[in-house]
């Protein structure tokens, strides 16, 4: 497999380039419970990002609360980062692990 990967952001290291050769692997094992517990959160969470970026409603709100934490420590830097926090404290809160 040859995987190969270019990014451009201003707020980070703009030299992104990486390549990436791996051998053809085999799953032994079946997933655990924590990965498809893990792979159910993601699916949720990037489906309510999506929703939640294209609501009128919220946009303006979602920009304002964005621009108050960026410059913050531990700010997020871009909108989709800030949007996955957001959604993902969401989406924990509604299922508590335990």
């Amino acid at each position: 497999m040859l995987l190969a990967t270019h990014r451009t952001a201003a707020t980070e290291n703009p030299n992104c380039n990486r390549l990436y050769l791996r051998k053809k692997v085999t799953r032994s094992v079946a997933p655990g419970e924590d990965e498809l517990m893990a792979r159910i959160r993601f699916t949720a969470v990037a489906r309510a990002v999506n929703t939640r970026r294209k609501d009128l409603t919220k946009i303006s709100a979602d920009q304002r609360s964005f621009l108050a934490q960026k410059d913050q420590p531990g700010g997020k830097k871009t909108m989709k980062a800030w949007y996955w926090m957001v959604e993902g404290d969401t989406y924990d809160q509604q299922h508590p692990r335990g």
